[in-house]
């Protein structure tokens, strides 16, 4: 029988995000026809602002895939038990892949026996940091606040596996993984490049001579540029409404404050609410101008990251849903300390 599958038709699907970039202006012009150019000129202005550290993220992520630098995430599962969970920690705050680009490490690990505390340090602390956010959140939100979230992923990241290690023998993480196989979940379309997968082929750290590695690089710039720059957009756009619609007093009185009642709220509304980490950064510059307090803010960002979508499904595709409750828990638990101690120290 010939094979058919070349003349059908590509599946393509609506980039939900673009399509939310187009709507926003016309729904605009339907129900506040005066505001179009003043948003329009808003997220115009900030994404100007923020471009040079996209540049530098889109340019810095690509590089790290061209030259293979992925190679070295599997040296945070030598050694001991603790220093596992440490390099694991301080590999996933570096690393720039989305926790589901490395689902089929993770499986091949946990398959061989590595300590689910060292793969729980990883996933908590990859969401939350890489090099692209730390450049956007810094031009965003500043460097102090940039700086205290990556020493916040890899403090996460540490609190979550020595908890997992102190209690791998109680049931919640006796026999954690489901049986069934897994694939990566993400796509070049959710979560920048993905097509090149992680731990393949050896460092070369001057990539250019290769053509293959060029086409990664070149690829991965396109990729992540696209990527980078429909989020911004689309969030600097909705803290221009946010700023225009929102009440500011409402925001202080629920978020603001220096007690800890915000910042678990911060939590609490963050882990479902949270979308993207790109778009969260300047939603929450947005938020902080409105009077949300610098903790809730951190523990926003921090509960959201860990349980964004991309993030969760690395999760729930390997391990039983009793140790998934137990990563959304250590989630919020080390979210909220840490946004309790960068309100006391910002």
């Amino acid at each position: 029988m010939a094979d058919t599958t070349q003349n059908a038709p590509k599946s393509w699907k609506v980039d939900k995000a673009w399509v939310a970039i187009l709507l926003i202006p016309v729904a605009l012009a339907i129900f506040d026809p005066v505001e179009v150019w003043p948003m329009l000129t808003f997220a115009a202005g900030a994404f100007g602002t923020t471009s040079i550290f996209i540049v530098f993220a889109v340019l810095a992520v690509a590089y790290m895939k061209a030259t293979g630098a992925e190679n070295l995430l599997a040296r945070a599962f030598e050694g001991r038990e603790l220093h596992m969970i440490a390099m694991a920690a301080l590999m996933g705050g570096l690393s720039p892949f989305c926790s589901c680009e490395v689902i089929p490490f993770i499986a091949a690990l946990l398959a061989v026996g590595a300590p689910l505390s060292a793969v729980m340090a990883f996933w908590l602390s990859s969401p939350l940091m890489d090099p692209a956010m730390f450049l956007i959140t810094s031009g965003t939100l500043g460097v102090p606040f940039a700086v205290a979230k990556a020493a916040s992923a890899v403090s996460l990241g540490l609190f979550g596996g020595l908890m997992v290690k102190t209690f791998a023998r109680t049931a919640i993480f006796a026999d954690p993984l489901k049986t069934a196989p897994v694939e990566s979940c993400c796509s070049a379309s959710s979560c920048g490049s993905g097509e090149a997968g992680p731990l393949r082929g050896e460092t070369i750290w001057k990539f250019w001579p290769h053509a293959d590695r060029r086409r990664t690089f070149r690829d991965t710039v396109i990729e992540n540029a696209l990527f980078l720059g429909k989020w911004l957009l689309l969030a600097y756009m909705i803290e221009a409404l946010m700023l225009r619609y929102v009440p500011a007093d409402m925001i202080a009185r629920a978020l603001g404050g220096d007690g800890i009642g915000p910042i678990i709220l911060g939590a609490l509304v963050g882990m479902p609410a949270y979308l993207n980490g790109y778009a969260a950064v300047p939603l929450v510059g947005g938020l902080l101008e409105q009077g949300m307090s610098n903790g809730a803010a951190m523990s926003f960002v921090l509960a959201g990251g860990v349980s964004s979508i991309p993030a969760a499904i690395a999760v729930w595709a390997l391990v039983k849903p009793r140790v998934f409750s137990a990563y959304l828990g250590l989630a919020l638990i080390g979210s909220v300390a840490a946004g309790f101690v960068w309100n006391v120290i910002s």
